[in-house]
Protein backbone atom coordinates (compact mmCIF):
# COMPACT_ATOMS: atom_id res chain seq x y z
CA UNK A 1 0.00 0.00 0.00
CA UNK A 2 1.64 3.23 -1.05
CA UNK A 3 0.46 6.66 -2.07
CA UNK A 4 0.75 6.86 -5.84
CA UNK A 5 -0.27 9.11 -8.70
CA UNK A 6 -1.19 8.09 -12.21
CA UNK A 7 1.01 9.40 -15.04
CA UNK A 8 -0.05 8.24 -18.47
CA UNK A 9 -1.54 5.09 -16.98
CA UNK A 10 1.76 4.38 -15.22
CA UNK A 11 1.62 4.49 -11.37
CA UNK A 12 4.22 6.81 -9.79
CA UNK A 13 5.10 6.36 -6.11
CA UNK A 14 5.23 9.67 -4.22
CA UNK A 15 5.04 8.88 -0.52
CA UNK A 16 6.39 5.80 1.25
CA UNK A 17 4.26 2.88 2.30
CA UNK A 18 2.34 3.41 5.54
CA UNK A 19 1.89 7.14 4.99
CA UNK A 20 -1.54 8.47 5.89
CA UNK A 21 -2.93 11.60 4.45
CA UNK A 22 -6.09 13.61 4.83
CA UNK A 23 -6.69 16.67 2.69
CA UNK A 24 -9.18 19.35 1.76
CA UNK A 25 -12.43 19.43 3.73
CA UNK A 26 -11.60 16.16 5.48
CA UNK A 27 -8.35 17.59 6.95
CA UNK A 28 -10.10 20.78 8.08
CA UNK A 29 -12.97 18.86 9.70
CA UNK A 30 -10.57 16.56 11.56
CA UNK A 31 -8.47 19.47 12.84
CA UNK A 32 -11.50 21.46 13.95
CA UNK A 33 -13.02 18.42 15.69
CA UNK A 34 -9.76 17.76 17.57
CA UNK A 35 -9.42 21.40 18.68
CA UNK A 36 -13.06 21.50 19.77
CA UNK A 37 -12.59 18.32 21.81
CA UNK A 38 -9.70 19.95 23.71
CA UNK A 39 -11.74 23.11 24.38
CA UNK A 40 -14.71 21.02 25.60
CA UNK A 41 -12.41 19.16 28.00
CA UNK A 42 -11.62 22.36 29.93
CA UNK A 43 -14.80 24.35 29.35
CA UNK A 44 -16.62 23.05 32.45
CA UNK A 45 -13.83 24.36 34.70
CA UNK A 46 -14.61 28.00 33.82
CA UNK A 47 -15.92 30.39 36.43
CA UNK A 48 -16.53 30.38 40.19
CA UNK A 49 -18.77 27.31 39.92
CA UNK A 50 -16.46 25.47 37.52
CA UNK A 51 -15.79 21.80 38.28
CA UNK A 52 -12.44 20.03 38.69
CA UNK A 53 -10.84 17.24 36.64
CA UNK A 54 -9.13 14.17 38.03
CA UNK A 55 -6.26 13.05 35.83
CA UNK A 56 -4.73 9.62 36.41
CA UNK A 57 -1.49 8.67 34.66
CA UNK A 58 -0.19 5.23 33.63
CA UNK A 59 1.39 4.54 37.03
CA UNK A 60 -1.66 5.66 38.97
CA UNK A 61 -0.48 9.13 40.04
CA UNK A 62 -3.39 11.52 40.46
CA UNK A 63 -3.74 15.22 39.72
CA UNK A 64 -6.97 16.96 40.75
CA UNK A 65 -7.19 20.42 39.23
CA UNK A 66 -9.31 23.22 37.86
CA UNK A 67 -6.35 24.86 36.09
CA UNK A 68 -6.61 24.82 32.27
CA UNK A 69 -2.91 24.58 31.46
CA UNK A 70 -2.33 21.82 34.04
CA UNK A 71 -5.22 19.74 32.63
CA UNK A 72 -3.90 20.03 29.06
CA UNK A 73 -0.31 19.36 30.18
CA UNK A 74 -1.30 16.15 31.93
CA UNK A 75 -3.59 14.87 29.15
CA UNK A 76 -0.83 13.52 26.85
CA UNK A 77 -2.47 14.88 23.71
CA UNK A 78 -1.36 13.24 20.45
CA UNK A 79 -3.34 14.96 17.69
CA UNK A 80 -1.25 17.69 15.99
CA UNK A 81 -4.09 20.27 15.86
CA UNK A 82 -4.99 19.53 19.49
CA UNK A 83 -1.34 20.11 20.45
CA UNK A 84 -1.66 23.62 19.02
CA UNK A 85 -4.46 24.25 21.54
CA UNK A 86 -2.11 23.18 24.32
CA UNK A 87 0.34 25.79 23.00
CA UNK A 88 -2.39 28.44 23.37
CA UNK A 89 -2.73 27.54 27.06
CA UNK A 90 1.05 27.51 27.59
CA UNK A 91 1.51 30.91 25.93
CA UNK A 92 -1.25 32.38 28.07
CA UNK A 93 0.31 30.88 31.19
CA UNK A 94 3.80 32.19 30.39
CA UNK A 95 2.63 35.67 29.37
CA UNK A 96 -0.02 36.34 32.00
CA UNK A 97 -0.14 33.37 34.39
CA UNK A 98 -3.96 33.29 34.34
CA UNK A 99 -6.85 32.94 31.88
CA UNK A 100 -5.64 29.69 30.26
CA UNK A 101 -9.12 28.14 30.18
CA UNK A 102 -10.60 31.32 28.65
CA UNK A 103 -8.01 31.32 25.86
CA UNK A 104 -8.55 27.64 24.95
CA UNK A 105 -12.36 27.87 25.10
CA UNK A 106 -12.39 30.93 22.79
CA UNK A 107 -10.02 29.20 20.33
CA UNK A 108 -12.26 26.10 20.25
CA UNK A 109 -15.39 28.19 19.68
CA UNK A 110 -13.72 30.25 16.91
CA UNK A 111 -12.92 27.02 15.08
CA UNK A 112 -16.44 25.67 15.61
CA UNK A 113 -17.94 28.83 14.07
CA UNK A 114 -15.36 28.73 11.26
CA UNK A 115 -16.40 25.11 10.55
CA UNK A 116 -20.00 26.27 10.07
CA UNK A 117 -18.82 28.91 7.57
CA UNK A 118 -16.72 26.34 5.69
CA UNK A 119 -19.86 24.25 5.25
CA UNK A 120 -21.43 27.27 3.53
CA UNK A 121 -18.58 27.12 0.99
CA UNK A 122 -16.86 30.25 2.32
CA UNK A 123 -13.13 30.14 1.60
CA UNK A 124 -10.79 29.87 4.63
CA UNK A 125 -8.84 33.02 3.64
CA UNK A 126 -12.06 35.06 3.70
CA UNK A 127 -12.84 33.72 7.18
CA UNK A 128 -9.28 34.51 8.28
CA UNK A 129 -9.53 38.09 7.02
CA UNK A 130 -12.81 38.59 8.86
CA UNK A 131 -11.36 37.07 12.04
CA UNK A 132 -8.33 39.38 11.92
CA UNK A 133 -10.52 42.47 11.48
CA UNK A 134 -12.76 41.32 14.32
CA UNK A 135 -9.80 40.61 16.61
CA UNK A 136 -8.48 44.19 16.25
CA UNK A 137 -11.95 45.63 16.90
CA UNK A 138 -12.51 43.39 19.96
CA UNK A 139 -9.14 44.39 21.46
CA UNK A 140 -9.98 48.11 20.99
CA UNK A 141 -13.38 47.60 22.66
CA UNK A 142 -11.74 45.98 25.69
CA UNK A 143 -9.15 48.74 25.88
CA UNK A 144 -11.98 51.31 25.82
CA UNK A 145 -13.84 49.85 28.80
CA UNK A 146 -10.69 49.31 30.88
CA UNK A 147 -9.93 51.42 33.95
CA UNK A 148 -6.49 52.31 35.37
CA UNK A 149 -4.99 50.56 38.39
CA UNK A 150 -1.74 51.14 40.27
CA UNK A 151 0.44 49.57 42.93
CA UNK A 152 -1.39 51.57 45.62
CA UNK A 153 -4.90 50.28 44.81
CA UNK A 154 -4.59 47.47 47.34
CA UNK A 155 -8.34 46.72 47.57
CA UNK A 156 -8.71 46.37 43.80
CA UNK A 157 -5.60 44.22 43.59
CA UNK A 158 -7.12 41.95 46.25
CA UNK A 159 -10.31 41.69 44.17
CA UNK A 160 -8.24 40.67 41.13
CA UNK A 161 -6.55 37.92 43.16
CA UNK A 162 -9.92 36.70 44.49
CA UNK A 163 -11.47 36.71 41.00
CA UNK A 164 -8.52 34.66 39.74
CA UNK A 165 -8.92 32.12 42.56
CA UNK A 166 -12.70 31.78 42.21
CA UNK A 167 -13.65 28.21 41.42
CA UNK A 168 -10.34 26.84 42.73
CA UNK A 169 -9.90 24.77 45.91
CA UNK A 170 -8.34 27.78 47.66
CA UNK A 171 -11.55 29.83 47.26
CA UNK A 172 -12.71 29.08 50.82
CA UNK A 173 -9.67 31.01 52.08
CA UNK A 174 -9.47 33.34 49.11
CA UNK A 175 -9.62 36.60 51.07
CA UNK A 176 -6.64 35.62 53.22
CA UNK A 177 -4.75 34.16 50.24
CA UNK A 178 -5.47 37.28 48.18
CA UNK A 179 -3.94 39.42 50.93
CA UNK A 180 -0.79 37.27 50.92
CA UNK A 181 -0.52 37.43 47.13
CA UNK A 182 -0.98 41.22 46.94
CA UNK A 183 1.54 41.78 49.75
CA UNK A 184 4.05 39.51 48.00
CA UNK A 185 3.63 41.16 44.58
CA UNK A 186 3.83 44.69 46.01
CA UNK A 187 6.95 43.73 47.96
CA UNK A 188 8.90 42.46 44.91
CA UNK A 189 7.63 45.13 42.47
CA UNK A 190 10.37 47.46 41.24
CA UNK A 191 10.17 50.76 39.38
CA UNK A 192 12.41 51.07 36.35
CA UNK A 193 12.31 54.05 33.96
CA UNK A 194 8.91 55.06 35.34
CA UNK A 195 7.46 51.59 34.70
CA UNK A 196 6.55 49.05 37.35
CA UNK A 197 8.20 45.66 36.76
CA UNK A 198 7.14 42.54 38.66
CA UNK A 199 9.40 39.50 38.31
CA UNK A 200 7.19 36.71 39.67
CA UNK A 201 10.25 34.44 39.98
CA UNK A 202 11.14 36.49 43.06
CA UNK A 203 8.07 35.09 44.82
CA UNK A 204 9.17 31.64 45.90
CA UNK A 205 6.51 29.05 46.74
CA UNK A 206 7.43 26.19 49.08
CA UNK A 207 4.84 23.41 49.36
CA UNK A 208 4.38 21.28 52.50
CA UNK A 209 1.31 19.16 53.20
CA UNK A 210 -0.04 19.07 56.72
CA UNK A 211 -2.13 21.55 58.69
CA UNK A 212 -4.79 23.21 56.56
CA UNK A 213 -4.84 25.65 53.66
CA UNK A 214 -5.49 28.37 56.24
CA UNK A 215 -1.95 27.85 57.57
CA UNK A 216 -0.47 29.13 54.29
CA UNK A 217 1.76 32.08 55.20
CA UNK A 218 3.88 34.80 53.63
CA UNK A 219 7.44 35.03 54.89
CA UNK A 220 9.17 38.38 54.44
CA UNK A 221 12.31 36.56 53.50
CA UNK A 222 13.10 33.10 52.16
CA UNK A 223 12.36 29.53 53.24
CA UNK A 224 14.96 26.91 52.32
CA UNK A 225 14.23 23.22 52.38
CA UNK A 226 17.43 22.46 54.35
CA UNK A 227 18.25 21.63 57.95
CA UNK A 228 21.06 23.03 60.09
CA UNK A 229 24.13 20.90 59.30
CA UNK A 230 25.39 20.23 62.85
CA UNK A 231 23.42 19.34 66.01
CA UNK A 232 25.70 21.59 68.10
CA UNK A 233 24.75 24.72 66.14
CA UNK A 234 22.12 27.16 67.42
CA UNK A 235 18.65 26.57 65.90
CA UNK A 236 17.58 30.22 66.21
CA UNK A 237 19.54 33.40 65.60
CA UNK A 238 18.11 36.88 66.03
CA UNK A 239 19.55 39.86 64.14
CA UNK A 240 21.29 37.47 61.80
CA UNK A 241 24.28 38.60 59.75
CA UNK A 242 24.22 36.28 56.79
CA UNK A 243 27.14 35.19 54.63
CA UNK A 244 26.24 33.65 51.25
CA UNK A 245 29.09 31.46 50.05
CA UNK A 246 29.49 29.97 46.61
CA UNK A 247 32.63 28.21 47.85
CA UNK A 248 33.16 24.92 49.65
CA UNK A 249 34.27 24.91 53.30
CA UNK A 250 36.36 21.86 52.50
CA UNK A 251 40.02 21.11 51.74
CA UNK A 252 40.36 20.92 47.98
CA UNK A 253 41.67 17.71 46.53
CA UNK A 254 44.49 18.03 44.03
CA UNK A 255 43.46 18.40 40.41
CA UNK A 256 46.11 15.91 39.24
CA UNK A 257 46.45 12.27 40.23
CA UNK A 258 49.15 13.02 42.78
CA UNK A 259 50.31 10.35 45.18
CA UNK A 260 51.78 11.22 48.57
CA UNK A 261 53.91 8.51 50.12
CA UNK A 262 54.36 8.78 53.86
CA UNK A 263 56.93 6.55 55.54
CA UNK A 264 56.92 8.15 58.98
CA UNK A 265 53.70 7.92 61.10
CA UNK A 266 54.38 11.38 62.58
CA UNK A 267 54.25 12.84 59.07
CA UNK A 268 50.73 11.40 58.67
CA UNK A 269 49.70 13.10 61.88
CA UNK A 270 51.17 16.37 60.61
CA UNK A 271 49.28 15.92 57.34
CA UNK A 272 45.93 15.51 59.17
CA UNK A 273 46.69 18.42 61.47
CA UNK A 274 47.51 20.62 58.48
CA UNK A 275 44.09 19.82 56.96
CA UNK A 276 42.42 20.69 60.26
CA UNK A 277 44.36 23.94 60.45
CA UNK A 278 43.25 24.89 56.94
CA UNK A 279 39.59 24.23 57.81
CA UNK A 280 39.92 26.11 61.10
CA UNK A 281 41.49 28.99 59.20
CA UNK A 282 38.54 29.11 56.81
CA UNK A 283 36.06 29.19 59.71
CA UNK A 284 38.12 31.94 61.42
CA UNK A 285 37.86 34.06 58.26
CA UNK A 286 34.07 33.57 58.17
CA UNK A 287 33.78 34.46 61.89
CA UNK A 288 36.08 37.48 61.46
CA UNK A 289 33.63 39.00 58.96
CA UNK A 290 31.04 39.10 61.75
CA UNK A 291 28.74 36.47 60.14
CA UNK A 292 26.61 34.36 62.49
CA UNK A 293 24.71 32.54 59.71
CA UNK A 294 26.44 30.81 56.78
CA UNK A 295 24.45 29.57 53.78
CA UNK A 296 26.71 27.63 51.49
CA UNK A 297 25.97 26.57 47.92
CA UNK A 298 28.60 23.84 48.10
CA UNK A 299 29.71 21.36 50.79
CA UNK A 300 30.85 21.94 54.38
CA UNK A 301 33.39 19.48 55.78
CA UNK A 302 32.49 17.68 59.06
CA UNK A 303 35.45 19.29 60.80
CA UNK A 304 34.45 22.75 59.51
CA UNK A 305 30.92 22.10 60.84
CA UNK A 306 32.42 21.37 64.26
CA UNK A 307 34.42 24.62 64.28
CA UNK A 308 31.40 26.64 63.07
CA UNK A 309 29.26 25.10 65.85
CA UNK A 310 31.90 26.07 68.43
CA UNK A 311 31.72 29.67 67.18
CA UNK A 312 27.91 29.61 67.53
CA UNK A 313 27.37 30.01 63.78
CA UNK A 314 24.28 28.47 62.14
CA UNK A 315 25.08 26.89 58.76
CA UNK A 316 23.23 25.19 55.87
CA UNK A 317 24.98 23.51 52.96
CA UNK A 318 24.12 22.57 49.36
CA UNK A 319 21.62 25.43 49.04
CA UNK A 320 20.20 25.63 45.50
CA UNK A 321 21.62 28.32 43.19
CA UNK A 322 18.12 29.77 42.59
CA UNK A 323 17.59 30.01 46.37
CA UNK A 324 20.97 31.72 46.80
CA UNK A 325 19.99 34.40 44.27
CA UNK A 326 16.67 34.98 46.06
CA UNK A 327 18.48 35.11 49.42
CA UNK A 328 20.76 37.82 48.04
CA UNK A 329 17.70 39.87 46.97
CA UNK A 330 15.91 39.30 50.28
CA UNK A 331 18.77 39.92 52.73
CA UNK A 332 20.92 42.36 50.74
CA UNK A 333 23.92 40.01 50.99
CA UNK A 334 26.45 39.53 48.20
CA UNK A 335 27.24 36.00 47.04
CA UNK A 336 30.95 35.50 47.68
CA UNK A 337 32.95 32.94 45.70
CA UNK A 338 36.16 33.16 47.72
CA UNK A 339 36.27 32.94 51.52
CA UNK A 340 39.39 35.14 51.53
CA UNK A 341 37.29 37.96 50.03
CA UNK A 342 34.47 37.78 52.60
CA UNK A 343 34.08 41.18 54.25
CA UNK A 344 31.61 42.73 56.66
CA UNK A 345 29.90 44.70 53.87
CA UNK A 346 29.13 41.45 51.97
CA UNK A 347 26.83 40.25 54.75
CA UNK A 348 23.05 40.38 54.57
CA UNK A 349 20.57 40.99 57.38
CA UNK A 350 17.51 39.11 58.65
CA UNK A 351 15.65 39.75 61.88
CA UNK A 352 15.37 36.04 62.56
CA UNK A 353 16.87 32.84 61.17
CA UNK A 354 15.39 29.65 62.61
CA UNK A 355 15.08 25.95 61.91
CA UNK A 356 11.46 24.82 62.10
CA UNK A 357 9.98 21.34 61.77
CA UNK A 358 7.18 21.38 59.20
CA UNK A 359 5.44 18.01 58.93
CA UNK A 360 8.27 15.49 59.16
CA UNK A 361 10.99 17.71 57.67
CA UNK A 362 13.23 20.45 59.03
CA UNK A 363 13.28 23.73 57.11
CA UNK A 364 15.26 26.93 57.62
CA UNK A 365 13.30 30.19 57.70
CA UNK A 366 15.06 33.49 57.00
CA UNK A 367 12.48 36.01 58.28
CA UNK A 368 12.00 39.74 58.96
CA UNK A 369 14.31 40.99 56.21
CA UNK A 370 14.45 44.75 55.64
CA UNK A 371 12.55 45.59 52.46
CA UNK A 372 13.18 42.20 50.79
CA UNK A 373 13.02 42.08 46.98
CA UNK A 374 12.36 38.33 47.12
CA UNK A 375 9.79 36.69 49.40
CA UNK A 376 8.41 33.21 50.09
CA UNK A 377 4.92 31.80 50.42
CA UNK A 378 4.75 28.58 52.45
CA UNK A 379 1.78 26.71 50.97
CA UNK A 380 -0.01 24.31 53.32
CA UNK A 381 -2.96 21.95 52.92
CA UNK A 382 -4.51 18.79 54.33
CA UNK A 383 -3.17 16.44 51.63
CA UNK A 384 -0.60 16.56 48.86
CA UNK A 385 -3.29 17.03 46.21
CA UNK A 386 -4.85 19.93 48.11
CA UNK A 387 -1.44 21.61 48.52
CA UNK A 388 -0.76 21.26 44.78
CA UNK A 389 -4.11 22.81 43.84
CA UNK A 390 -3.77 25.66 46.37
CA UNK A 391 -0.29 26.30 44.95
CA UNK A 392 -1.71 26.48 41.41
CA UNK A 393 -4.41 28.92 42.60
CA UNK A 394 -1.76 31.13 44.22
CA UNK A 395 0.39 30.96 41.07
CA UNK A 396 -2.57 32.14 38.93
CA UNK A 397 -3.39 34.93 41.38
CA UNK A 398 0.24 36.13 41.43
CA UNK A 399 0.23 36.18 37.60
CA UNK A 400 -3.05 38.10 37.49
CA UNK A 401 -2.02 40.74 40.05
CA UNK A 402 1.43 41.16 38.48
CA UNK A 403 0.04 41.64 34.95
CA UNK A 404 -2.58 44.09 36.25
CA UNK A 405 0.18 46.22 37.82
CA UNK A 406 2.51 46.00 34.81
CA UNK A 407 -0.12 46.98 32.22
CA UNK A 408 -1.92 49.26 34.70
CA UNK A 409 -5.43 48.51 33.39
CA UNK A 410 -8.31 46.29 34.49
CA UNK A 411 -11.73 45.32 33.11
CA UNK A 412 -14.87 44.01 34.82
CA UNK A 413 -15.13 40.19 34.78
CA UNK A 414 -18.11 37.85 34.46
CA UNK A 415 -18.18 37.98 30.65
CA UNK A 416 -18.70 41.79 30.61
CA UNK A 417 -15.73 42.66 28.32
CA UNK A 418 -16.69 39.86 25.91
CA UNK A 419 -20.33 41.05 25.81
CA UNK A 420 -19.22 44.65 25.12
CA UNK A 421 -16.87 43.47 22.36
CA UNK A 422 -19.70 41.40 20.83
CA UNK A 423 -21.98 44.47 20.76
CA UNK A 424 -19.31 46.53 18.97
CA UNK A 425 -18.49 43.70 16.55
CA UNK A 426 -22.11 43.29 15.46
CA UNK A 427 -22.27 47.03 14.69
CA UNK A 428 -18.84 46.83 12.98
CA UNK A 429 -20.01 43.92 10.79
CA UNK A 430 -22.83 46.02 9.33
CA UNK A 431 -20.20 48.15 7.55
CA UNK A 432 -19.19 45.15 5.39
CA UNK A 433 -21.24 43.88 2.49
CA UNK A 434 -19.14 40.86 1.52
CA UNK A 435 -18.58 37.51 3.16
CA UNK A 436 -16.28 39.07 5.76
CA UNK A 437 -19.49 40.24 7.48
CA UNK A 438 -20.34 36.59 8.20
CA UNK A 439 -16.83 35.96 9.57
CA UNK A 440 -16.96 39.04 11.87
CA UNK A 441 -20.37 37.94 13.18
CA UNK A 442 -18.97 34.43 13.68
CA UNK A 443 -16.12 35.90 15.76
CA UNK A 444 -18.70 37.79 17.84
CA UNK A 445 -20.74 34.60 18.37
CA UNK A 446 -17.56 32.79 19.44
CA UNK A 447 -16.75 35.41 22.12
CA UNK A 448 -20.19 34.81 23.65
CA UNK A 449 -18.99 31.34 24.65
CA UNK A 450 -17.48 32.89 27.82
CA UNK A 451 -20.70 34.32 29.34
CA UNK A 452 -22.58 31.25 28.06
CA UNK A 453 -20.14 28.84 29.74
CA UNK A 454 -20.29 30.88 32.98
CA UNK A 455 -24.09 30.63 32.93
CA UNK A 456 -24.02 26.88 32.21
CA UNK A 457 -21.50 26.08 34.94
CA UNK A 458 -23.60 28.14 37.39
CA UNK A 459 -26.77 26.20 36.53
CA UNK A 460 -28.41 29.23 34.84
CA UNK A 461 -30.33 29.15 31.57
CA UNK A 462 -27.69 30.13 28.97
CA UNK A 463 -30.13 31.59 26.42
CA UNK A 464 -32.05 33.74 28.92
CA UNK A 465 -28.76 34.90 30.44
CA UNK A 466 -27.26 35.87 27.05
CA UNK A 467 -30.42 37.75 26.00
CA UNK A 468 -30.44 39.69 29.30
CA UNK A 469 -26.70 40.41 28.98
CA UNK A 470 -27.07 41.71 25.41
CA UNK A 471 -29.98 43.93 26.50
CA UNK A 472 -27.93 45.38 29.39
CA UNK A 473 -25.02 46.23 27.07
CA UNK A 474 -27.36 47.80 24.51
CA UNK A 475 -28.45 50.11 27.34
CA UNK A 476 -24.78 51.15 27.76
CA UNK A 477 -24.38 49.19 31.04
CA UNK A 478 -20.86 48.20 30.06
CA UNK A 479 -19.98 46.68 33.44
CA UNK A 480 -22.83 44.15 33.32
CA UNK A 481 -21.82 40.52 33.50
CA UNK A 482 -23.14 37.13 34.55
CA UNK A 483 -23.80 36.88 38.30
CA UNK A 484 -22.96 33.19 38.65
CA UNK A 485 -23.51 33.06 42.41
CA UNK A 486 -27.00 34.61 42.65
CA UNK A 487 -28.16 34.30 39.04
CA UNK A 488 -29.06 36.98 36.53
CA UNK A 489 -27.06 39.98 35.34
CA UNK A 490 -25.23 42.35 37.70
CA UNK A 491 -22.64 45.14 37.76
CA UNK A 492 -19.37 43.23 38.02
CA UNK A 493 -17.30 46.14 39.36
CA UNK A 494 -19.71 46.57 42.28
CA UNK A 495 -19.52 42.83 42.96
CA UNK A 496 -15.72 43.11 43.05
CA UNK A 497 -15.25 40.83 40.00
CA UNK A 498 -12.39 42.45 38.09
CA UNK A 499 -9.66 41.05 35.86
CA UNK A 500 -6.46 42.43 34.32
CA UNK A 501 -6.90 43.74 30.78
CA UNK A 502 -3.84 41.71 29.73
CA UNK A 503 -5.58 38.41 30.62
CA UNK A 504 -8.34 39.22 28.12
CA UNK A 505 -6.22 40.70 25.33
CA UNK A 506 -3.67 37.88 25.47
CA UNK A 507 -6.46 35.26 25.44
CA UNK A 508 -8.05 36.79 22.33
CA UNK A 509 -4.69 37.20 20.59
CA UNK A 510 -3.54 33.63 21.30
CA UNK A 511 -6.94 32.09 20.52
CA UNK A 512 -7.43 33.86 17.19
CA UNK A 513 -3.83 33.24 16.08
CA UNK A 514 -4.20 29.51 16.79
CA UNK A 515 -7.60 29.35 15.06
CA UNK A 516 -6.24 31.12 11.98
CA UNK A 517 -3.25 28.79 11.80
CA UNK A 518 -5.45 25.67 12.03
CA UNK A 519 -7.85 27.09 9.38
CA UNK A 520 -4.99 27.53 6.90
CA UNK A 521 -4.23 23.79 6.93
CA UNK A 522 -5.80 21.79 4.11
CA UNK A 523 -3.47 18.79 4.01
CA UNK A 524 -2.22 16.59 6.84
CA UNK A 525 0.47 14.06 5.98
CA UNK A 526 1.58 11.75 8.77
CA UNK A 527 4.48 9.59 7.72
CA UNK A 528 6.60 7.38 9.92
CA UNK A 529 9.03 4.63 9.04
CA UNK A 530 7.26 1.46 10.01
CA UNK A 531 8.83 -1.16 12.23
CA UNK A 532 8.87 -4.65 10.73
CA UNK A 533 5.37 -5.97 11.02
CA UNK A 534 4.28 -2.66 12.64
CA UNK A 535 0.89 -1.10 12.11
CA UNK A 536 0.52 2.08 10.04
CA UNK A 537 0.09 5.25 12.10
CA UNK A 538 -3.41 6.29 13.10
CA UNK A 539 -4.48 9.19 10.94
CA UNK A 540 -5.09 12.52 12.69
CA UNK A 541 -8.66 12.63 13.94
CA UNK A 542 -8.94 8.90 13.43
CA UNK A 543 -9.92 9.34 9.78
CA UNK A 544 -8.20 10.37 6.60
CA UNK A 545 -8.44 9.09 3.09
CA UNK A 546 -7.28 5.63 2.11
CA UNK A 547 -4.19 5.43 -0.10
CA UNK A 548 -4.84 4.90 -3.79
CA UNK A 549 -3.62 1.81 -5.59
Amino acid sequence: MAQIAQLGGQPVLILPEGTLRSRGRSAQENNIAAAKAVADAVRTTLGPKGMDKMLVDSIGDIVITNDGVTILDEMEIEHPAAKMMVEVAKTQNEEVGDGTTTAVVIAGELLKKAGELLEQEIHPTVIIRGFNLAKEKALKAMERISTPISLDDVDDLKKIAMTSMSGKSAYAYSERMAELVVKAVRQVAEKRDGKVIVDTDNIQREKKHGGSSEDTELIDGIVIDKEVVHPGMPKTIKNAKIALLDAALEVKETETDAQIQITDPTKLQEFIEQEERMLKNMVEKVAASGANVVLCQKGIDDMAQHYLAKKGILADRRVKKSDMEKLAKATGARIVTSIDDLKKEDLGFAGLVEEVKIGDEQMTFIRNCKNPKAVSILVRGGTEHVVDEVDRAIEDAIGAVASAIEVGKVVPGGGAPEAESVRELRKFAEGFSGREQLAINAFADALEVIPRSLAESGGLDPIDTLVALRAAHEQKKIESGVNVIEGGIANMTKLGVIEPLKVKTQAINSASDAAVMILRIDDVISASKLEKGGMPPTPPGGGGEMPEY
